[in-house]
């Protein structure tokens, strides 16, 4: 078909352009996030590495705002509640990455420390299961504390004195 006779009606030329994906990030095999929640900053590293570390932005800051990701509510407020010192007060969670030369290894590895991080909170906390401690044990600490205690009054300088 020429261009001049104009388009048939199932030319694919003429379609509407597929809607715009929300371009996400995947983590691992069944954990993806949507690129705005997460966010970068290259930054110089630290420690020693000649004049290239002086150069290059290689360090990794990786900013993921716990609060506004669609992960499922449960996972999301278990990653809020958890004592992490990578969270924020404000819920975002900052991992910095340093450890590589390349800025695109210690991005891979800031993204996977993220992923260990949430897959962590996907899994629910067992319940503790209470438990009572045995007479026997109970008996062998009083026994243990009231050897320790004739031991160290024999240690005295005058042992028949109190």
């Amino acid at each position: 078909m020429n261009d001049v006779d104009g388009p048939l009606p199932g030319d694919a030329r003429h379609l509407p352009p597929p809607a715009p994906e929300v371009e996400r990030l995947w983590l691992n095999a069944n954990l993806s996030l949507p690129r705005s929640c997460v966010a970068w900053h290259a930054m110089r590293a630290q420690g020693a590495g000649g004049q290239h570390v002086n150069t290059t932005a290689s360090a990794i800051h990786l900013r993921f705002d716990v609060a506004a990701s669609d992960l499922p509510e449960p996972v999301r407020d278990r990653l809020l509640a958890g004592r992490d010192q990578r969270l924020s007060r404000d819920g975002v969670v900052v991992i910095k990455a340093q450890q590589h030369r390349s800025q695109e290894q210690n991005r891979l590895a800031a993204l996977a420390r993220l992923a260990s991080l949430i897959e962590a909170a996907q899994n629910p906390p067992r319940p503790r299961k209470a438990t009572r401690v045995p007479k026997s044990a109970k008996r062998r600490r009083v026994d243990d504390k009231t050897r320790r205690g004739s031991v160290k009054r024999l240690r005295r300088r005058d042992p028949g004195a109190e």
